[in-house]
């Protein structure tokens, strides 16, 4: 018996199982629609509270900034990451339906995303019901207003389909649609968009239902007692000042619960 290759092997053995299990917990950052914020922006937006997840969790926890929403919703469907703040409720709400991931909270301040139909001040249509045929500017097909839009236009005029969609790369382009007789309406969710249109004399027509959007969620990898604790930290966060300190870099004002089984009837809203 080769005493020295034995001892060998169970070395490279335990090493492994010991890089195993100091493997870093991936936690996805999605923003929404990419500005082209470099990746170590991101990164350096939420060092603070990745290293208070890695004290907890007793393994560090490595940011990864997800631009794009095909490579998130494929990491999500293969678990690739641990855990994920989500900026599109439609695609967490599919990770939770299909890859078993976890509602772990919701950001505050967006917990009533709404889409907003807006019309000229001139414009001769009194009704949501009277975009039943028409053009509709929106953003991107894949957004998550455009989600909300299509839900709202079905309900109004029984099939989404019966809307044309004229869509747009930003929330911020769709007035000029309005603006230059391109369509009779458009939606967004931007409230500065919003603002913005009504500040100049133009009219909202009506909005959609509420849906809450960045969404932070836990893959079934994490045990039950790890996305308790991960939970409890992101909702005392905005409670002392150091934690508010940390939210600083995010923008976030905090986060909050949300019923699980609202969020899914809202799914279902939604067509998920």
């Amino acid at each position: 018996m080769n005493i020295p290759h034995l001892r060998a092997g169970a070395l490279l053995i335990l090493a492994a199982f010991c890089g195993l299990a100091q493997a870093d917990i991936v936690f996805a950052v999605n923003e929404g629609v990419t500005y082209r914020v470099p990746n170590e922006e991101i990164r350096a937006r939420y060092a603070a509270i990745a290293a208070d997840l890695s004290k907890l969790l007793k393994q560090p926890v490595q940011v990864e900034p997800v631009a794009d929403y095909p490579s998130l919703r494929k990491g999500l469907a293969d678990k690739v990451y641990d855990l994920a703040l989500v900026h599109p409720a439609h695609l967490s709400i599919e990770a939770i339906k299909k890859s078993d991931y976890k509602l772990l909270v919701v950001t505050k301040g967006f917990q009533d995303y709404k889409a907003s139909f807006l019309v000229s001040a001139d414009s001769p249509l009194k009704s949501m019901v009277d975009l039943k045929g028409k053009k509709l500017g929106a953003p991107d097909e894949d957004s998550i207003t455009s989600w909300m839009v299509r839900a709202t236009m079905r309900d109004l005029v029984g099939d989404a389909k019966n809307v044309s969609y004229v869509y747009t790369r930003y929330q911020d382009a769709v007035p000029f649609f309005v603006e230059n007789s391109l369509t009779p309406a458009g939606a967004t969710a931007s409230n500065a968009v919003v603002k913005g249109w009504q500040d100049k004399g133009g009219k909202v027509l009506g909005t959609s239902k509420a849906v809450p959007i960045k969404h932070v969620i836990a893959s079934p990898k994490l045990s039950a007692e790890q996305a308790s604790a991960v939970r409890e930290y992101l909702l005392a966060l905005d409670s002392s000042d150091d934690g508010k300190k940390k939210l600083e870099p995010t923008k976030w004002k905090g986060f909050a619960a949300y019923d699980s089984a609202q969020l899914m009837a809202l799914g279902t809203w939604l067509g998920l």
